[in-house]
């Protein structure tokens, strides 16, 4: 189980640092923030204003009989109320619209950001967790641009308006309502640091529950051919029994404060009419100023439980954006050079000097590995799993950094090409096809628009798989699920051996590229790649030594070291690795054809 330390981060409720980063999102659209800002500052105004027109309708109006006065201060009411609605619509909407545009925005560079790092990163991250920076994290911050930012300029004006109105009004009553503040700062003081806690249990759980999803739902053919479901429901149920428990305890913590908040404003209510209440009789005060301060009070302990939430959005905010932003800050980035040298004419020759490369430290995968293959020749790598084959094509692809040597196409350095050029002279076929939704077609061109369907159906034809394509009800445009459910293995590997045809690559690399397809289809493979490889050079990997023994050059790799190089009947005639392996092999075969035929010989003598 993942440990998730980066979910434990609290952060502080307010970063300067942080806050100053996200503020850069809002500046293309400053205009509408401070459009916003005005808008709040009148629906502040607007609201208490309320109470105080109430006040003068009762004094002048209502106790002195005025009904035509009443009228007009009616009127007023009305009018403010119309005017607080509309803008607060308009509020309503420009908040929500700055929201989502910032968060598009903050997505789109997080996205742009995860393509551009290196698989390293890849390596050591789990992807759920990426996702719950992409998804919740990132929605967190909506709430902060819509809700939080501007939005706590209306509670903290409403409060200052209130605050002027009651103390212009009655200074001692307004003393006296405010003397329950000391509780309702305590309570606020212990509700955030319960709250706070909560919501990081619920951070924790909701990055666990992702993590795992994912990776259940990626693995779910081997849960079920391994009869794993119950005892992967009752991890999820303990994961998602956690999740329920952490936010509970949350709704629990509001639960109490709301109605805390709701009996000191009673309080404040009771203070109100025990002390003005007794002014008034005595005259001291008159009715209106004594009904608005009820009023002013309901008023005013509304904008302090919203601040409480504010500070909720703010302290989960920070802790969001500091996971957000160390993911932007991660530069495992493969460099590309100031200055990359451009091949004027590829041939395709790959030269490795002397490499070194380890995933972790000095932990060697590859040890001084050294060899050259020429333009157009075809290169086998054999050995046992494990001992670094795929390594070097992904060295090859620079999808990572060597430690030491020089890694050469065409005698140029690839530090020294972009690493995109680079990646356009190389096609990959790998042993685990990746199909993306779409459709056939796309997952040829991979949307490519220079790769037209004559060029992709020309790439299909060649490698065979147009045969099983236009058996397809809608051939080229016919649906592809996520992953390539819909096909069968060795479909999706014709497939992927068409898109890397369609690219015309100078490179063509095959990783295992046809141990999944059936003795019909390989025959069809090996027909067109001997026809296909003609003026490139290409790598193959292979654990079936049958299917490489024309290559033009076979390397064995051991332990992360070439041990023996040559032909196949050079390695075969020097009797080392290579010719253990082969015999391993050639042994295995003999066993399974002495088998097939046993079994035929007993079925027919059992007709």
């Amino acid at each position: 189980m993942q440990t998730f330390h980066e979910e434990d981060i609290l952060g502080k409720a307010y970063d300067g640092r942080l806050m100053k980063r996200l503020l850069k999102y809002l500046r293309p659209y400053r205009k509408h923030v401070i459009g916003s800002i005005f808008l709040n500052v009148a629906i502040a105004a607007l609201g208490p204003l309320r109470p105080y027109l109430t006040k003068v309708a009762i004094d002048n109006h209502i106790v002195k009989g005025d009904p035509h006065g009443l009228v007009g201060i009616i009127l007023l009411l009305f009018a403010t109320v119309v005017a607080q609605g509309a803008i607060q619509y308009a509020m309503a909407y420009f908040t929500q619209w700055i929201g989502q545009r910032t968060i598009f925005d903050l997505r789109m560079e997080i996205f742009e950001h995860l393509q551009r790092l290196s698989l390293r990163f890849f390596d050591r991250n789990p992807i759920g967790r990426l996702i719950t920076r992409v998804t919740n994290d990132v929605e967190v911050l909506n709430e902060l641009f819509s809700s939080g930012i501007v939005m706590v300029f209306s509670d903290l004006f409403i409060i200052v308006w209130i605050l002027v109105f009651m103390f212009v009004m009655n200074w001692a009553l307004a003393l006296v309502t405010l003397s329950v503040l000391p509780f309702l700062i305590w309570g606020t003081f212990l509700f955030r640091k319960k709250a706070r806690e909560a919501y990081r249990q619920v951070r924790i759980q909701v990055a666990r529950m992702n993590v795992f999803m994912q990776e259940h739902i990626t693995g779910m053919n081997v849960i079920q051919i391994f009869n794993q479901e119950e005892k992967t429901f009752r991890k999820f149920d303990g994961i998602n029994a956690a999740h329920r428990d952490a936010y509970v305890r949350s709704i629990f913590y509001y639960a109490i404060f709301y109605p805390g908040v709701e009996l000191v404003s009673a309080v404040a209510i009771g203070l109100i009419i025990w002390y003005g209440g007794a002014q008034a009789l005595d005259g001291i005060l008159t009715v209106g100023i004594l009904i608005s301060f009820i009023q002013y009070t309901e008023m005013f302990f509304r904008p302090v439980r919203d601040l409480s939430e504010k500070y909720n959005i703010m302290q989960t905010a920070m802790a969001s954006s500091e996971r957000i932003f160390k993911l932007l800050d991660d530069r495992s980035f493969v460099p590309n050079p100031s200055d990359p040298v451009t091949l004027p004419e590829v041939r395709g020759e790959i030269e490795f000097r002397n490499v070194w490369f380890a995933y972790h430290g000095e932990d060697w995968v590859l040890k001084n590995i050294s060899f050259r293959i020429n333009a157009g020749e075809t290169a086998a790598f054999v050995g046992h799993t494990g001992a670094g084959k795929t390594t070097i094509i992904n060295l090859l692809s620079r999808f990572y950094e060597i430690q030491k040597g020089q890694i050469c196409i065409d005698g140029v350095d690839i530090r020294t090409m972009d690493k995109h050029d680079l990646r356009r002279l190389i096609s990959v076929v790998l042993q685990d096809v990746f199909l993306f939704s779409g459709d056939i077609k796309g997952n040829i061109n991979l949307g490519d628009e220079r790769i037209g369907l004559g060029k992709v159906e020309e790439a299909a034809r060649l490698v065979g798989a147009d045969r099983f394509i236009q058996r397809l009800p809608k051939t080229y445009d016919e649906p592809v699920k996520e992953r390539g459910s819909t096909l069968s293995v060795g479909q999706k590997q014709l497939i992927a051996f068409a898109r890397a045809l369609s690219y015309d690559p100078k490179i063509l690399i095959l990783d295992e590229a046809t141990s999944s397809v059936d003795t019909e289809t390989e025959i069809l493979i090996q027909a067109a790649i001997k026809t296909l490889l003609e003026g490139r050079t290409s790598i193959v990997i292979a654990h079936r030594l049958s299917t490489i023994q024309n290559a033009d050059k076979i390397v064995v790799i051991h332990k992360g070291e070439i041990r023996e190089a040559g032909t196949h009947q050079e390695l075969l005639t020097l009797g080392g690795i290579y010719y253990k392996l082969y015999q391993l092999q050639y042994k295995d075969q003999e066993i399974r054809q002495a088998s097939a035929a046993a079994g035929h010989v007993s079925y027919m003598s059992s007709r």
